[in-house]
């Protein structure tokens, strides 16, 4: 006889990470996290997309919300691994998920439309209702969530809604459907104030889909090994 389906999964088949899986250091989970599906319930339809962007933060280094120190807002980012940490950038919702060790964190920069028989063309559309265009138009696929409130937006994600929860199989969570990057480009942070460890290279984009993340980091003009590396699936460059 089969085994009865586990109660707390969406349907018998999802395949949530585990808490386990964030508890990890922040540039590896950035990495790991490349290929994984975000999926959120937004009223009667689950709207799903593939991180294919993500930057590491460390509370020892300039560049992270926890290097200013604690605060109640700050909470969740000295919580155990796979805590939900979200805020404010430019008046639109970030999401971030606390990784091993007190405030050292994965900020989830982009992401691309993923559609399955669990997301289907209606949670599309839903997604492009959720985030038009400035003239009020649907975005296309590759542009929706092309950025951290974007993403955000795209998803019906809000700051108050999940700021400091864990993640929960029945309205958020994220899924490991076998997606690997082929390459992982490895360069720096974005919109880090200089002097604040800008230099870092914590951000990791599958090259796949670099064209259609916050910024290419393959555009013309940059040259691997000075403003880029890339990396295959299993390295574990610094």
């Amino acid at each position: 006889m089969p085994d009865a389906p586990v109660p707390s999964l969406p349907w018998p088949d999802a395949k949530p990470l585990p808490a386990g899986f964030f508890d990890r250091d922040a540039r590896l989970l950035a990495r790991e996290l490349l290929g994984k599906v975000i999926r959120h319930r937004d009223g009667e339809r689950w709207l799903s997309a593939r991180i294919i962007e993500t930057e590491a933060y460390y509370g020892a280094e300039k560049g992270s919300h926890a290097s200013l120190g604690y605060t109640e807002k700050r909470r969740a980012l000295f919580l155990d691994g796979g805590y939900i940490y979200m805020y404010y950038a430019r008046g639109g919702d970030s999401l971030n998920f606390s990784a091993q060790g007190p405030g050292n964190a994965v900020l989830i920069k982009s992401a691309h439309p993923w559609l399955d028989a669990c997301s289907d063309s209606a949670s599309l559309a839903q997604m492009q209702a959720n985030n038009p265009d400035a003239q009020g138009r649907p975005r296309p696929q590759e542009k929706l969530c092309a950025g951290q409130t974007l993403l955000c937006k795209a998803l019906g994600l809000k700051v108050p809604d999940w700021d400091a929860q864990r993640l929960d199989p029945q309205r958020l969570f994220v899924e490991d459907l076998g997606e690997r990057p082929a390459q992982i480009v490895q360069t720096s942070r974005l919109g880090i104030p200089a002097g604040r460890d800008e230099h870092l290279p914590y951000r990791f984009v599958d090259a796949a889909f670099a064209r259609h993340c916050t910024r290419n980091p393959l555009r013309r003009g940059q040259v691997e090994g000075r403003n880029y590396y890339l990396l295959g699936p299993e390295d574990a460059h610094q």
